[in-house]
């Protein structure tokens, strides 16, 4: 298996994808991503949850992920989501992402069928048997797909050999520890930010966060004093963080985030239906948590 030299750790940033009406907007996705590297981000996950990608066509996927590969330039990975809830349709997404050229590929449970724990085992079965080369984050976020993949089916799946990461967004960091002691070599990423720093505490391995987007040097200094042992400062920065991760989620992400992004200069106000726009109300509200953050002049 290739990407050896990645360990899969850290804060890995789900990238919002900018756009114009007329597409993804290359121009801004090149200098945000290559923004993110420069801050110091552990990684980029393109064509996420964050980066819209149930309304990207096939072909924005492979140039976005693209993209982010040449602005991380081997510096970091970039992780590329894919998923769908059709398994053939899945092992599609994710040998596209082969192409694309992704170090890791992101591969979120499937929705709305509601499969059986055996069931979820053998999409990801067939779908890391399908690029077998190429690692794989398992994604398992029950609020959007109305399933939990349970500990044990996810301690089953880390028998594979390229799976080697798991992103929990199950709103609860309790699994954490049992986690660790059912599959030890797996690598347990938090997909709820509120929740980073008690994953941490739990035995976790870092995050993929929809916050780092906007904030990323401080996402990172959490990460960093936990890595260094001094737990005060890495509570402290992380109860910091409390007002902008409630902002980020006013609205279904990544709305939020990319008015956010948006007020900082960094992308168009563009979002694809079924999403729309943020409302005046909460894009208020969120001008005014950015401002004090110090991420947005006043006068924005």
């Amino acid at each position: 298996m290739t990407n050896r030299h990645f360990d899969w750790t850290g804060v890995f940033t789900a990238i919002a994808t900018p756009m114009t009406d007329d597409g993804v907007d290359e121009t801004a996705l090149r200098s945000f991503a290559a923004w993110q590297v420069n801050e110091g981000i552990n990684g980029l996950v393109a064509c996420g949850s964050t980066g819209e990608h149930a309304t990207l066509t096939d072909d924005e996927r492979v140039r976005v992920t693209q993209i982010c590969l040449e602005a991380a330039n081997g510096k970091v990975p970039v992780v590329m989501g894919v998923g769908t809830n059709d398994t053939r349709r899945a092992v599609a997404e994710a040998k596209h992402a082969v192409h694309a050229g992704a170090d890791a590929i992101l591969v979120v449970s499937p929705y709305y069928n509601k499969p059986t724990q055996e069931g979820l085992f053998l999409h990801f079965k067939a779908v890391a048997e399908a690029v077998p080369e190429t690692p794989i984050i398992l994604y398992n976020i029950p609020g959007r797909t109305a399933v939990n993949i349970e500990p044990a089916t996810i301690a089953r799946l880390a028998s594979l050999p390229n799976i080697v990461a798991v992103k929990q967004a199950t709103g609860e960091a309790d699994t954490t520890a049992k986690l660790r002691e059912m599959a030890p070599d797996l690598k347990i990423l938090s997909g709820d930010d509120p929740l980073f720093y008690p994953i941490l505490k739990n035995g976790g391995h870092g995050v993929i966060s929809v916050t780092s987007n906007v904030h990323p040097k401080k996402m990172l200094e959490i990460y960093g004093a936990h890595v260094a042992g001094d737990a005060p400062k890495a509570q402290k920065a992380h109860e910091s963080l409390a007002d902008l991760f409630k902002a980020l989620f006013y609205e279904t992400n990544p709305i939020p985030v990319k008015a956010a992004l948006q007020m900082m200069g960094k992308m168009k106000p563009v979002i694809r239906l079924p999403l729309t726009w943020i409302t005046k109300p909460n894009g208020d509200k969120l001008a005014g948590v950015l401002q004090n953050y110090g991420l947005i002049g006043r006068n924005a």
